[in-house]
């Protein structure tokens, strides 16, 4: 594979394309891997094909600012993205320890980018040409787009556009978006005149214009001061979300305005089909070779995206808020002829390892009102029940999964995105249950149950506790049908907002009688952008404006995380504190229902018969 194949990263790169002068100067919180599942391969990718000239700086040294000039000054912008993860998150963890590892950096090690990188990109990158506009985007600029909660210095900052004082914001998928804003800086527009595409937002001192066709939020200021005026905020935002309804939402930060134009419209199937047919290498860049690559490449490499978008809405999910409610699929043509591609490779062994999206068993949009109106503006698709309206059909996916297991050199294709299970098992027609899991598990089929409380699943936008009970006895009974021993992982989640230790026991009650041990249990993440983080914040649920529990002490996070995994010795003394602390001594014994056993010399019963 050749250096001439990837985006030019050197300025020999450029002289060998006869290039004296990029467009577009992209800069990137990841390494450079040339692969879809990466943003800054489609939008470099995408730019290229327009005609434009870009080069990528990936992972630069931000202590100075060599690395920003290397590439020269670009005629028309500076792209900034911190990659593709929040870069507080790739670096800490729900504990807010920092991680020693990062699978998208070189030899998967920590330490190649900055905390809070979109800011201190900007920053560098004003350093180095101030007079170049920057433009930003991806998932970091893209949740924190209003004033939001950051869990990470526990307080409210302002949107990124101020903070980074970067010129333009792309948020979402931003294919079109970029080329709109290309376009309008290569006829000679100023960046600070580019203010009517949808998918992005900008800031300005002048809302005259705008009035009668928008919305105003509670300012910065407002929701900085009142947990109500936040969590009043974060509700509209959400219900504007949508580009057939949506409106122009306005929300002030001291004199100036931040105004975000509706969602773009999201690409149609010809459209995703050309994003994805592109000329990307499909691994990282040869520069990363002796220092053992970029891990991140592993999952993803002989992996299909075959769909965007979800309209699940769970409320710890920034999807709704990033790629929007609307599924977009590409064509099975599309998908098939990757997916030969894919079988000339020297290091394919025949084995697909996924082909979906945010979730794989969505292919379409959830029903016709939806293509036509737009999402629902105060209901959900799937929650607390599927929708009367919703197209339930696995059809169109089925057959696509048929025609890749028949191309030769295909051994296996599996489904390691996640599976709607509360879609899948509303599906009259049950051949593709059948098909799944005859074909594509590997022994394991990973689900999202979360939780069973139903305190909890309200607040997290989940289908009731019977929903995957029923989900996974049809599993197991068509896995005894065809005589195959194949199990559920089912993700689970300690202290979501709704959760107290009751709710939490309640959880471990559950696995105790399923009879499952969780490996790994995700402690919730307050991450910018989404509904569960407002309720973490607030302690108000903004759909309802109701009070909701939030656990909040690390001592309470880490108890309800060791209930979850009560069979680990090394979390007994917290479970016991926790068991102790909710009234629950009924669970310490002996007895078939107990989760753990008395401290030596000790009678609980007796203790707890004692204190009554």
């Amino acid at each position: 594979m050749a250096i001439n194949d990837f985006l030019p990263t050197t300025k020999e790169d450029m002289q060998r394309r006869g290039w004296e002068q990029l467009d577009f100067l992209y800069i990137s919180g990841d390494a450079y891997v040339d692969h879809p599942s990466f943003g800054h391969a489609i939008i470099t990718r995408v730019l290229e094909s327009k005609g434009y000239k870009i080069g990528i700086v990936a992972q630069p040294n931000w202590r100075n600012t060599d690395d920003f000039m290397k590439l020269g000054k670009p005629r028309l912008a500076i792209l900034i993205s911190s990659g593709n993860l929040d870069s507080m998150v790739n670096h800490y963890t729900a504990s807010k320890k920092p991680r020693s590892d990062d699978a998208y950096s070189p030899g998967g090690k920590a330490g190649y980018r900055p905390d809070r990188a979109v800011i201190v990109y900007c920053n560098r990158a004003r350093e180095a040409y101030k007079d170049v506009p920057i433009i930003i985007g991806g998932i970091e600029a893209s949740l924190r787009r209003f004033a939001h909660y950051d869990y990470w210095d526990n307080k409210v900052r302002r949107s990124i556009l101020a903070d980074s004082r970067a010129d333009l914001l792309i948020y979402g998928m931003g294919e079109k978006q970029i080329v709109e804003v290309a376009n309008a800086l290569n006829e000679g527009k100023s960046v600070n005149e580019i203010t009517w595409i949808a998918g992005t937002a900008y800031l300005t001192d002048n809302i005259e214009d705008l009035k009668s066709k928008s919305m105003l939020v509670p300012s910065y200021e407002e929701v900085r001061d009142s947990k109500k005026r936040y969590a009043e905020a974060c509700k509209i935002q959400y219900e504007e979300q949508d580009p057939i309804r949506g409106k122009i939402i306005i929300q002030p930060h001291g004199d100036k305005y931040l105004v975000q134009n509706p969602p773009m419209m999201p690409l149609n199937r010809n459209e995703l089909d050309t994003v994805y047919s592109l000329p990307y290498q499909r691994t990282y860049h040869p520069i990363y070779e002796e220092q053992g690559g970029v891990p991140a490449i592993k999952e993803v490499q002989f992996s299909i995206t075959s769909s965007r978008g979800c309209y699940g809405s769970c409320t710890f999910c920034a999807l709704t808020f990033h790629q929007g409610r609307t599924v977009q699929s590409r064509s099975k043509a599309s998908i098939i002829n990757e997916a030969r591609n894919m079988t000339w490779h020297p290091d394919f062994k025949g084995y697909i390892h996924d082909v979906g999206g945010p979730t794989a068993n969505f292919r379409n949009e959830a029903c016709e009102k939806q293509i036509k109106h737009g999402a629902c503006k105060t209901r959900q698709c799937l929650y607390p029940h599927p929708c009367k309206n919703l197209n339930i059909s696995h059809k169109e996916y089925l057959d696509l999964l048929k025609e890749l297991r028949d191309i030769e050199g295909v051994k296996k294709v599996f489904i390691r995105s996640g599976i709607r299970y509360d879609y899948l098992i509303n599906d009259r027609n049950e051949e593709f249950f059948w098909e799944l899991c005859q074909h594509h598990i590997s022994g394991q089929l990973k689900v999202a149950p979360e939780h069973v409380s139903s305190e909890v699943l309200k607040r997290m936008g989940k289908p009731s506790r019977q929903v995957y009970q029923k989900f996974a006895d049809k599993f197991y009974e068509i896995n005894r049908k065809i005589g195959k021993e194949q199990y559920l992982v089912p993700y689970l989640m300690s202290s979501h907002p709704g959760s107290s230790l009751k709710e939490a026991i309640e959880l471990a009650e559950y696995l105790r009688d399923i009879k499952y041990s969780p490996e790994q249990v995700q402690d919730f993440y307050p991450t910018p952008g989404t509904l569960a983080t407002c309720m973490f914040y607030t302690g108000l649920d903004p759909r309802t404006m109701e009070k909701v529990y939030v656990p909040r002490s690390p001592k309470e996070k880490a108890m309800q995380r060791a209930l979850l995994q009560y069979r680990k010795p090394e979390n007994y003394e917290l479970v016991y504190e926790a068991l102790v602390k909710a009234g629950r001594r009924d669970l310490i014994g002996f007895g078939p229902k107990c989760l753990i056993r008395p401290r030596k010399g000790r009678n609980e019963n007796a203790l707890t018969r004692r204190k009554r």
